[in-house]
């Protein structure tokens, strides 16, 4: 791994900056993931239903072939979708997974919370994905504080994380502490609130004290949060300034003064099934 902040979770370090590539053509995720290999980042994300793991592969190779990295260290990310959560089906999409990819995963998760079939059955094909050597670990991704606990009660393996929308205008006080509670971890996706950071007054202000864009002082709240942040761009620019957040750091006014931003309506993808309920807090 570059030297960057980790978070080691059940033995394994994972870089806390990493590459997100939801919403990524197969084109732009190949360019983008090459592209954030050669600048630094070392922590790749994709998922079956963003219909990029083969471009992101491709875009790994690229960077391995042009010596800016080597295999062992990226951490991949990848996720099982809603409709391959039966056990044959999950198997069969962690295999094929695998295989658009060109990599054995280093981190396998399940989307979205689903209750049929029953926790018991996913998770436990999950866990034979880690068995057959289908990924290196297993982890979430949008589920709740308490079908979190659920999830680890039912998984021989640690669920080394918790992957759910974060940012400034939201407050996960009650999933981070179930996360340090089970000795995992929250990634956050939309870390940058889809843009909306960028014109916000406080941030703005923080930035200026330390010659940052509101993007660099939100991505540097959330490391020194020991929260992963996966932001995701298509503009070279955008990723080079996104990773240069190691030169500095947030006081504990400054982090609190960011941790107030929090509203009620703060939350951007709301994709979870009726049947589960998000933590309710936001003050």
């Amino acid at each position: 791994m570059t030297d960057q902040p980790v978070i080691t979770v059940d033995g394994h370090a994972i870089p806390l900056l990493g590459f997100g590539t939801w919403n990524l053509t197969p084109e732009d995720a190949r360019r983008m993931v090459a592209e954030a290999l050669r600048i630094g980042y070392r922590h790749i994300d994709t998922a079956w239903i963003y219909h990029n793991e083969a471009a992101v592969g491709d875009g790994i190779r690229d960077a391995i072939e042009a010596g800016h990295v080597a295999r062992e260290d990226i951490w991949l990310t990848t996720k099982i979708w809603v409709a391959h959560f039966e056990h044959d089906a999950l198997l069969k999409q962690a295999g094929e997974s695998a295989a658009s990819l060109g990599f054995t995963p280093d981190l396998l998760l399940l989307h979205w919370p689903k209750n049929e079939p029953a926790f018991a059955e996913t998770l436990g094909a999950l866990n034979e994905a880690k068995a057959q050597g289908l990924t290196r670990t297993i982890g979430l991704s949008n589920f709740p504080s308490g079908e979190f606990r659920e999830a680890q009660t039912l998984s021989k393996a640690k669920l080394v994380t918790n992957q759910v929308e974060y940012h400034p205008y939201l407050k996960l006080s009650k999933l981070k502490a179930a996360a340090k509670e089970l000795g995992s971890s929250i990634t956050a996706w939309s870390p940058l609130a889809q843009g909306q950071i960028a014109d916000d007054a406080t941030l703005v202000e923080i930035g200026k004290a330390h010659g940052k864009s509101p993007g660099q002082v939100t991505l540097r709240w959330l490391i020194q949060q020991n929260v992963i942040a996966i932001p995701r761009t298509a503009r070279e620019s955008r990723a080079a300034e996104n990773f240069d957040i190691f030169d500095f750091q947030l006081s504990s006014e400054e982090m609190d003064r960011i941790y107030a931003l929090a509203r009620p309506d703060g939350r951007l993808g709301d994709w979870i099934d009726p049947r589960f309920k998000w933590d309710e807090e936001w003050a």
